[in-house]
């Protein structure tokens, strides 16, 4: 039966010399005062494991821990697997017992288990320990936001259709291994598909281009006949046993979704480079794997392929809420829903906001002034007088100083938590991969801060 925690002895008892010992003693002291954590932990955990016999698995004490662990050191699965067996300090923090080393592949079964959700109430409530510490009120907040790439390579039109051609094939190489063979067939055109796309990437000539895109094009309609088939076939098949029905099943929906994506691919390459269209970027599809990625074109710098991360940010430097949206949202639209979220947080909104100047707009200092912030700030006023946005130029620079802090929490939490890219699958787990990010850079922040005191 898997637990909330399992008891061992905490060998932080010792004074550690080196500042990540120090930092994982505090780290674990804040999850001990707030035994609270574990219980949605525990929740997502439950039904993880098929079976009751054998081993119990991992405690949602120690997967939260070693979650922790993964984000605070921006490690890969293999490498917290590596360091959960080689170094005391995590295994302490981490409660592992005695001759317990878990694999990669059982640390991502487990890890992959918390929800977005149960990230966000746990950094709600280690925003109530700040707050019951006195290192965080909330009533003094800096908003900006950021961009997080998927973990996909550069898109074009030729390569996403390399990869949806590649993956069908997979597919319906995998359905002709059952027993009976379905009642479909295909042919294999990766290796043609290979060569039309490297003369599409080094071809100086237009014209040429044109004809190597026709061809790849007549290629993917026809594997796409092919897959079209399959589902068809799989549909009738005769299956035979439960494991048998259950591959089938998986099968036919990984094939419609593949279908799905590349009738979108050859739509949009037909648009952009036989019409000349300009297709907007929300009818885009950038990634063939990671098809919730959104375009964020942010002015003059590069165009970043992700999502759109909103941060709020207090006096202390901890993140108080973040807030992952699709599609590329204006700044201007966000700045009042995350105030109400700080009004729901702390149970009003906060007196003093700092923000970048792309949250600037008349109706939103409008409102918010009638929510009842006090002083409001934006980085470039817009239009904006100062004495309409604070009560004095003294408090405008101030906050407007104060503002420009959140970009160096940003910059560590890229640089230092990975949130530069995130490295998790789908959708849920982008969500997920932030949200564990912002709650380790938290916990290692609160740390610090206990450490300056002592």
């Amino acid at each position: 039966m898997r637990q909330k925690r399992k008891r061992q002895m905490n060998i932080f008892h010792g004074s550690f010399k080196n500042d990540i010992g120090k930092e994982l003693k505090v780290m674990s002291q804040i999850l001990d005062e707030t035994p609270e954590v574990l219980n949605q932990v525990y929740n997502d955990l439950i039904g993880l494991k098929k079976n009751d016999v054998g081993r119990t698995g991992m405690s949602a004490e120690q997967v939260l821990r070693c979650t922790i662990l993964k984000q605070y050191r921006d490690l890969s699965y293999e490498e917290l697997a590596f360091h959960l067996e080689d170094s005391q300090s995590f295994r302490a923090f981490s409660r592992l017992e005695m001759r317990q080393y878990p694999s990669g592949s059982t640390l991502q079964e487990n890890i992959k288990a918390l929800r977005e959700e149960t990230w966000e109430q746990i950094n709600q409530l280690v925003m109530g320990y700040a707050q019951g510490q006195g290192m965080e009120k909330g009533q003094k907040v800096r908003l900006d936001s950021t961009g997080v790439e998927s973990n996909i390579h550069y898109p074009t039109d030729a390569t996403l259709l390399q990869d949806a051609i590649r993956v069908i094939t997979r597919l319906l190489a995998e359905g002709h291994q059952l027993v009976p063979r379905p009642d479909y067939r295909f042919s294999d055109h990766n290796r043609v598909v290979k060569k039309r796309v490297f003369k599409i990437k080094n071809t100086k000539k237009e014209k040429e281009r044109q004809v190597a895109y026709q061809d790849l094009l007549h290629i993917a309609d026809q594997v796409r006949g092919y897959a079209l088939e399959a589902i068809a076939a799989l549909q009738i098949y005769a299956s035979d046993g439960p494991e048998q029905i259950i591959f089938v099943r998986h099968l036919t929906a990984d094939l419609e979704r593949a279908v799905g994506l590349l009738g979108r691919i050859i739509q949009q390459t037909r648009r952009r480079v036989i019409y000349g269209e300009k297709v907007p970027a929300s009818e885009k599809v950038v990634s063939f794997f990671e098809d919730h990625t959104d375009i964020i074109d942010k002015g003059q710098r590069e165009v970043l392929y992700g999502h759109k991360v909103f941060l709020t940010g207090g006096k202390s430097g901890l993140i108080l809420d973040c807030l992952i949206e699709r599609g590329n949202p204006a700044d201007t639209d966000l700045f009042i829903p995350l105030l109400e979220r700080q009004k729901h947080l702390y149970g009003k909104v906060p007196l003093q906001t700092a923000a970048d100047g792309g949250f600037a707009s008349l109706d939103n200092l409008s409102r918010a002034k009638l929510l009842g912030v006090k002083d409001v700030s934006f980085s470039k006023k817009r239009g904006l007088s100062v004495l309409e946005m604070v009560k004095s130029q003294w408090v405008y620079k101030q906050l407007k100083n104060f503002r420009a802090g959140i970009e160096a929490n940003i910059s560590r939490l890229k640089r230092a938590f990975g949130l530069t890219r995130c490295t998790w699958t789908e959708w849920d787990g982008f969500k997920q991969y932030v949200w564990s990010a912002v709650v380790s850079y938290n916990l290692s922040l609160l740390a610090k801060l206990e450490l300056a005191k002592a």
